[in-house]
C-alpha cells in the first residue's frame, strides 16, 4: 500500500501509529484516507451487488414511475460521478504538467466513479422492479458518509495547521462529493410511491410491514401506531392487521402440499425401481435380499423444503448476533487496561465506550431481527402442517378412519403441530449453542489458560446425566401421546352414545375409565416434570459451578497467578455469554424429544390410504335432460 502513496506529490506512509495511536490528537495518514477509507464503501457495494441483483430478478413487484424523489436521487448519482472523473482528469493534467501525482489519486477517483456510476444505475434498475426502500443503498451511502467524517476533519485541521489549503481542487472536489453524499444518504431514508401495476389492495386494514421503508423494518416504527393505540384503547378484532399474503394459510398449506407430493412421488418412484421385476435378475437376489429397502416419504425433508430458506436467514441474524456478543468482553479489557494505565490518551477511553455501545446497538436490533423472523417461520409451522392434516383428513379410506378417529386427528392439528411452533425459536440452537461454547472456552483459555479445562471437565461429566433424562422424557412423550389419544378416541364414542349411556345408567363405569387414562397421563407427565427439573437445575448451576471451579482452580494451581480486575471482569462476562446456551440446553432437548415424536404421529398420519379420485364418475347433466316436474293439476 505504501508504493501508492510513497512516491509524487503524496509522500505518505499508509499507516503511522505515532499519528494515529500515540497522540493526544489523533488523525490517519493521508495515504489511509485516500486508499482503504475511500474503498470501503466501493466494497461493500460490489460484493453485495450479486446477491441483490438475484433477489431483484425474482421479487419484481412492477415498475414505479420516474417521480421527483428519483429524478432526484439519479441526478445526485450523476454529480457524483461527475466528481469523481473530475479528480481523475485533474490528475491527469498534473502528470501533463510534470507534477507526478501519486498514484492512489488515479486509483480511488476511478473506482469510486465507476462505484457511483453504479449506484445510479442501480437506483434506476429498483425503480423498474417496483423498490420502495433500498437497504443495500441506505447502508452504501451511511458508509460514504462515515467514511468521509475522518478526511472532512483531517483536511479542515490541517488547512488551520498551515494557514493555507496546499491544494484548492481536491479540498473543492471532496466537500463537493461529502455535500452530495449527505443528501444521497437523506434521501435514500425516503419511500417511493407504489409500483404502477401492483395489485390494488382493497383491505382495509392492511398489514404496515409489506409498505413499509428499509429504516421503519429496521427499527419495527411500523409497530409503533399500533402500540400508541393499544396503549390508548383495548384492542379488538377489527384493530388487528391483515396477514401478509406469504404468511396466509392458501399459501402456506399449499407450499407444504406441493413439497409432501413431491416427498411421495419420489418414494413412489424409488419404490417402482426396487421392483424385484425391474431390477431383480434371478429369485436367489430376492430371497438374499438383494433388493434395496423401499424409501418412505419424508415429512422432515418436506418442511425443510418449504421453510429452509427462512431458517437460512434468521441463522444468518443469528450468526452475525453470536459473534457480536464475543466483541464486548474484548472492549471490555481495553477499556480496563486504558483505566489502569495513566499515560493512556483520553480520547482512547471515548473510543472504546463508544465502540462497545455500537456494538450493543447493533446486537440488539439483529436478535429483534432473529427473533421477528423466526417466531414468523414458527407460526408457519404450525399453520401449514395444521392444513395438511386437515386436507389429508378429508381423503383418507374408511378403513382408516375406523383406526384413526375424529379426536387423534383434532390431537395430530392441536398438540402436535403446536410441538414444532415451540421447537423453532430453539431449533438453531443445535450449531448456535456449540459455537458460542466452544468462543467462549477459546478465549477463557486466553484469559486464564489450562484452568479453565476444570470448567469444560464438568461440563463434559453432565453431557450423559442429560442424555439419560433425554432417552427417559422422549420414552414418557410416546407414552403420553398413546394415552392421550385413547382417552380422546373414548371422549368421542361417550359423546356419541350419550343417549344409550344415559338411558342404562353407565356413566359411573365410563368415567372410571376415563379416569384410569387419565391417572395414567397424570403418572407421566409428573414423572416427566421431575426429570425436566432435574435437568433444568443441573443446567442452571452450571455456570456458576463451572465459575467457581475455574477461578479457584486457577488461583490455586499456582501462586504467581493473580486474579485481578481485568481477568476477573472478563472472565465474568464471557461465563455470562456460556450460561445462555448451557440455560438453554434442557429446554432445546425437551422440545427436540417432543417433536421428534410428533413428527412420526404426522408421517405415520399422512401415509395412510388415501381414497382413488379416479374412482368417481362425473357426469355433466344437461337441463334439457331433466325429467319434467309432475303436474299437480293445480289451477294457473
Amino acid at each position: 500500500m505504501d508504493a501508492l502513496c510513497g512516491s509524487g506529490e503524496l509522500g505518505s506512509k499508509f499507516w503511522d501509529s505515532n499519528l494515529s495511536v500515540h497522540t493526544d490528537n489523533p488523525d490517519l495518514t493521508p495515504c489511509f484516507q485516500n486508499s482503504l477509507l475511500a474503498w470501503v464503501p466501493c466494497i461493500y457495494l460490489w460484493v453485495a451487488l450479486p446477491c441483490y441483483l438475484l433477489y431483484l430478478r425474482y421479487h419484481g413487484r412492477g415498475y414505479i414511475i420516474l417521480s421527483h424523489l428519483s429524478r432526484l436521487k439519479t441526478v445526485l448519482g450523476v454529480l457524483l460521478w461527475c466528481v469523481s472523473w473530475a479528480d481523475l482528469f485533474y490528475s491527469f493534467h498534473g502528470l501533463v504538467h510534470g507534477r507526478a501525482p501519486a498514484p492512489v489519486f488515479f486509483v480511488t477517483p476511478l473506482v469510486v466513479g465507476i462505484t457511483m456510476l453504479l449506484a445510479t444505475l442501480l437506483i434506476q434498475y429498483e425503480r423498474l422492479q417496483g423498490v420502495q426502500s433500498s437497504g443495500v443503498l441506505i447502508i452504501f451511502w451511511f458508509l460514504c458518509v462515515v467514511c468521509a467524517i475522518v478526511p472532512f476533519r483531517s483536511k479542515i485541521l490541517s488547512a488551520k495547521a498551515e494557514g493555507k489549503i496546499s491544494d484548492p481542487f481536491r479540498f473543492t472536489t471532496f466537500y463537493i462529493h461529502f455535500a452530495l453524499v449527505l443528501c444521497a444518504l437523506i434521501l435514500a431514508c425516503f419511500r417511493e410511491k407504489p409500483p404502477l401495476f401492483s395489485a390494488k389492495n382493497v383491505d382495509p386494514n392492511p398489514y404496515p410491514e409489506t409498505s413499509a421503508g428499509f429504516l421503519s423494518r429496521l427499527f419495527f416504527w411500523w409497530f409503533t401506531k399500533m402500540a400508541i393505540y393499544g396503549y390508548r384503547h383495548p384492542l379488538e378484532e377489527k384493530d388487528l392487521w391483515s396477514l401478509k399474503e406469504e404468511d396466509r394459510s392458501q399459501m402456506v398449506v399449499q407450499q407444504l402440499l406441493e413439497a409432501w407430493r413431491k416427498q411421495e412421488k419420489q418414494a413412489a418412484q424409488h419404490k417402482a425401481a426396487a421392483a424385484p421385476g425391474k431390477n431383480a435378475s434371478s429369485e436367489d437376489e430376492v430371497l438374499l435380499g438383494a433388493r434395496p429397502r423401499p424409501r418412505k416419504p419424508s415429512f422432515l425433508r418436506a418442511l425443510l423444503a418449504t421453510f429452509g430458506s427462512s431458517f437460512l436467514i434468521s441463522a444468518c441474524f443469528k450468526l452475525i448476533q453470536d459473534l457480536l456478543s464475543f466483541i464486548n468482553p474484548q472492549l471490555l479489557s481495553v477499556l480496563i487496561r486504558f483505566i489502569s494505565n495513566p499515560m493512556a490518551p483520553s480520547w482512547w477511553g471515548f473510543l472504546v465506550a463508544g465502540l462497545m455501545f455500537l456494538c450493543s446497538m447493533m446486537q440488539s436490533l439483529i436478535l429483534q431481527q432473529y427473533y421477528q423472523c423466526i417466531f414468523v417461520t414458527g407460526l408457519k409451522f404450525r399453520t401449514g402442517i395444521i392444513g395438511v392434516i386437515y386436507r389429508k383428513a378429508l381423503v383418507i379410506t374408511n378403513s382408516v378412519k375406523r383406526a384413526s378417529t375424529v379426536g387423534e386427528i383434532v390431537n395430530l392439528m392441536s398438540v402436535d403441530a403446536q410441538r414444532f411452533m415451540d421447537l423453532a425459536p430453539f431449533l438453531n440452537l443445535l450449531w448456535s449453542a456449540p459455537l458460542q461454547i466452544i468462543l467462549a472456552i477459546y478465549f477463557l483459555w486466553q484469559n486464564l489458560g489450562p484452568s479453565v479445562l476444570a470448567g469444560v471437565a464438568l461440563m463434559v461429566l453432565l453431557i450423559p446425566l442429560n442424555g439419560a433424562v433425554a432417552v427417559k422424557m422422549r420414552a414418557f412423550q410416546v407414552k403420553q401421546m398413546k394415552l392421550k389419544d385413547s382417552r380422546i378416541k373414548l371422549m368421542s364414542e361417550i359423546l356419541n352414545g350419550i343417549k344409550v349411556l344415559k338411558l342404562y345408567a353407565w356413566e359411573p363405569s365410563f368415567l372410571k375409565q376415563v379416569e384410569g387414562i387419565r391417572q395414567g397421563e397424570l403418572q407421566l407427565l409428573r414423572t416427566a416434570a421431575y426429570l425436566h427439573a432435574i435437568s433444568t437445575f443441573t443446567w442452571m448451576c452450571t455456570p456458576f459451578l463451572v465459575t467457581l471451579i475455574t477461578l479457584w482452580v486457577y488461583v490455586y494451581v499456582d501462586p504467581n497467578n493473580v486474579l485481578d480486575a481485568e481477568k476477573a471482569f472478563v472472565s465474568v462476562s464471557l461465563f455470562d455469554i456460556l450460561r445462555l446456551p448451557l440455560n438453554m440446553l434442557p429446554q432445546l432437548i425437551s422440545n427436540l424429544t417432543q417433536a421428534s415424536v410428533s413428527l412420526k404421529r404426522i408421517q405415520q398420519f399422512l401415509t395412510q390410504d388415501e381414497l382413488d379420485s379416479q374412482c368417481v364418475e362425473r357426469k355433466t347433466i344437461s337441463p334439457a335432460s331433466l325429467p319434467a316436474a309432475p303436474s299437480l293439476g293445480l289451477p294457473p
